[in-house]
């Protein structure tokens, strides 16, 4: 088969898959419906992001606990799936090797690949020393226990014991939390005052069973860090007190100078009644130092997605009402200068300027119609080249049969009819075929049958002759 045989065939196959028009609005009005539905589904496919929370049973992980529950009751566009990590240390670094998009962290754990997205909690520092009496003085305090016999006699031993950070030279504290980071804390604050943090004797202490250890009555005073709502503190502050006396509360009176020296904590206080009891636990505001609680996210994640994350949390709060102090989810401070990297995403949403869908995807939607502009034209070229091709070939056919008339009339032999006749027929076919498709019209139709009955009779005319032998040779 010769190269012009091979693409006439392949052109002629063309025109006539051409010719149905409806079929190719079908098909295309098929594709349309097909991309539209891809579309939607992948937009509208929730996104899954892993979080990285720990300790297991802290209240860290209840509060995600309860945002991942919300987000899938509402059928959000954001789910989470828990990655459980031992502590902030681990759940930060999780989001900085990749294993995790997000990560609960504290503020004074730096993550090389995080930026915040919400404040969680406000966390406090606590430092306190043991009613005399107490469950938790035992035999640390048992001689203010033995002294506190009469009023007078338990000021006087008040006054001897541990009253300020300074006093911590030389004792044992009891710190709630395996947190390397809340040994930096306490040498931070113990270097604030002049104190060797190797001259006060550490003890750290699970958050989960600290209640027996804080009873065996081991250290001179406790230190705790979290949120003033936190059931941990209130519970080794209520070990901490007796009936008419609560703990001593270290006031940490520099706290200004150190969130200079660190701008990673914050001064802040502990308000007075924190910790409920009667009289309040602690009488009076205590000044002392703090830090924010963050989910982070990873620096290359979406920001669309992170801001429809900070969105659904903010959204959540209602849900965490549940757990006392969760509900206070705050925005990070987004100036150029705060000391904290907030995530791009999260910037827009806190900032008003979260892009809508039409934002979003504007670009697609303007190059999605460019491009089915462009395929409607040319498939409307394509229609206009088969037609016009079709139309050239009944013309054709037209011109042929004219000149078939003039051919029939000067044939010399019956054979030669018989030849003519044979195209004829052949043009007849196609001119049926084409009527059946409904490609002819009324008036193409109307000039092809004057033409075959011409041709017919010129033929018909021009055979009688030849048989009564008057043709003319």
């Amino acid at each position: 088969m010769s190269d012009d045989t091979f693409i006439g065939g392949l052109d002629s196959r063309l025109r006539m898959m051409l010719r149905h028009t409806w079929l190719l609005g079908i098909a295309g009005a098929l594709l349309l419906i097909g991309l539209a539905a891809a579309t939607a589904y992948v937009v509208t496919r929730p996104t899954t992001l892993k979080i990285a929370v720990g300790p297991p049973g802290s209240d860290d992980v209840r509060v995600v606990q309860i945002i991942a529950q919300h987000l899938a009751r509402e059928g959000a566009a954001v789910r989470l799936q828990i990655v459980g990590k031992e502590g902030s240390g681990e759940s930060a670094a999780a989001v900085d090797s990749g294993e995790a998009d997000l990560a609960v962290v504290r503020g004074d754990m730096a993550s090389k690949n995080g930026q915040a997205v919400v404040i969680l909690r406000k966390n406090l520092l606590v430092l306190f020393v043991p009613a005399a009496g107490s469950a938790a003085a035992g035999t640390a305090n048992a001689a203010a226990a033995a002294s506190a016999k009469s009023k007078q006699k338990g000021k006087a031993a008040k006054k001897k014991g541990i009253e300020k950070i300074g006093d911590l030279a030389g004792k044992r504290l009891g710190v709630i939390g395996r947190s390397q980071a809340n040994l930096a804390l306490l040498n931070t604050v113990l270097m604030q005052y002049g104190v060797a943090p190797d001259k006060v004797a550490v003890t750290q202490m699970s958050i989960i069973d600290f209640g027996p250890t804080l009873r065996e009555g081991k250290f001179d005073a406790i230190m705790a860090v979290g949120p003033t709502s936190s059931r941990y503190t209130a519970e080794a502050v209520s070990l901490a007190s007796q009936e008419k006396e609560g703990p001593t509360f270290l006031a940490i009176d520099a706290s200004e100078a150190i969130a200079q020296r660190a701008p990673i904590y914050e001064s802040t206080e502990i308000p007075a009644g924190a910790f409920g009891g009667s009289p309040p636990r602690p009488e009076e505001t205590v000044e002392t130092v703090g830090f924010s609680h963050y989910i982070v996210a990873r620096r290359d994640l979406s920001e669309s997605t992170v801001g429809d994350f900070a969105k659904l949390v903010f959204g959540a709060r209602q849900s965490l009402a549940e757990l006392p102090g969760a509900s206070k989810i705050e925005a990070p401070a987004t100036d150029k200068d705060a000391t904290v990297a907030v995530h791009p995403g999260a910037v827009a949403y806190i900032d008003g300027e979260q892009k809508t869908f039409f934002d979003k995807y504007s670009d697609l939607l303007y190059w999605g119609l460019f491009l089915l502009s462009m395929l409607g034209s040319a498939a409307a070229g394509l229609a206009s080249y088969a037609k016009a091709g079709d139309r050239v070939a009944k013309l054709g056919m037209l011109d042929r049969l004219v000149e078939l008339i003039g051919v029939a009339r000067g044939a010399t032999s019956l054979d030669q009819l018989d030849d003519l006749q044979g195209e004829v027929d052949g043009i007849l076919k196609t001119t049926i075929q084409a009527v059946e498709k409904g490609g002819l019209e009324e008036s193409g139709l109307m000039a092809f049958s004057l033409a075959l009955e011409e041709t017919r009779h010129a033929i018909s005319d021009r055979r009688a002759l030849l048989l009564a032998g008057t043709a003319s040779a």
